[in-house]
């Protein structure tokens, strides 16, 4: 009888068994690709917080390395904007597009390309814009010796004493940016045995290597906040397109842009 029973189920269960083993396909299929997902999410959470880093993580940073400028605390509408790479051809242009929006900068210096650019320089002071230390090469400052990294330092000190001086006007506050963004603890202590605060940033576009103007505006226009300090760079064609852009929307957005030296007054910071 048991037999007799189970030869007469046997046809049924041979019919739903494609379906089960689908069933239990499209259950791997889906496993897999879920695991194959937080794969590649975990590959590219590193990526998306080097290109476009969260604010907890700027927080972090400011934290943990207070000697370090990264964006001041106010609550007021105002950014500072800071410009790498100066001085070049596009330096004037830069310059006309600030003055169009009311805005100021501040123009980090590379000494290799001051020489026959010095009127440049002087330009920029005169406009109410400011200068600040950007060593003597497009290269990264860390790899430096501290030997080397000193003399490029006190060379564009010079420079840029010159600068203030042509243009009469007393210099501001000394501010070092280290090429590539990379610092080190001995960078810091020998940055501030010269009297330069180092200065980074919260917003920064890679526009100088990303050379799509629009990304680069939407980058820099979706990151900023009250008290951020945007990094941008001289020297490539598509930045005055990006400030373009960004700038006129900053205004109509109720934002001031001004030097770092007036945000850290603004945000009373030492």
């Amino acid at each position: 009888m048991g037999l007799l029973l189970y030869l007469t189920r046997l046809p049924s269960f041979l019919c739903r068994l494609p379906s089960r083993l689908r069933r239990k396909a499209r259950r791997r299929r889906l496993g897999t690709m879920l695991l194959l997902a937080l794969i590649l999410l975990a590959l590219l959470l590193p990526l998306i917080a080097i290109y476009k880093p969260p604010a907890f993580l700027i927080r972090y940073f400011q934290r943990r390395w207070p000697d370090v400028l990264w964006t001041v605390p106010t609550t007021q509408p105002v950014v500072a904007l800071t410009i790498d790479d100066a001085p070049s051809e596009y330096t004037p242009g830069i310059a006309h597009l600030l003055e169009e929006n009311a805005a100021h900068a501040t123009f980090f210096v590379i000494g290799a390309q001051v020489q026959g650019r010095e009127r440049t320089l002087q330009d920029l002071v005169t406009q109410g814009h400011e200068l600040g230390n950007h060593a003597m090469h497009d290269e990264a400052s860390a790899r430096l010796g501290d030997g080397e990294l000193e003399a490029q330092i006190q060379t564009v000190d010079k420079l840029i004493a010159n600068a203030y001086a042509g243009a009469g006007a007393m210099l501001p506050r000394r501010y070092f940016r280290p090429g590539s963004g990379v610092f080190s603890k001995r960078m810091r202590a020998l940055v501030k045995k010269l009297g330069f605060r180092i200065v980074l940033g919260s917003v920064y576009p890679h526009d100088a290597q990303v050379g799509y103007a629009r990304v680069n505006a939407w980058h820099v226009l979706s990151g900023v906040k009250p008290g951020a300090i945007v990094v941008c760079h001289d020297r490539r064609g598509w930045t005055g397109e990006m400030l373009g852009i960004v700038l006129p929307e900053l205004k109509r957005r109720g934002y001031r842009v001004v030097t770092v030296s007036e945000l850290l007054r603004i945000g009373g910071v030492d």
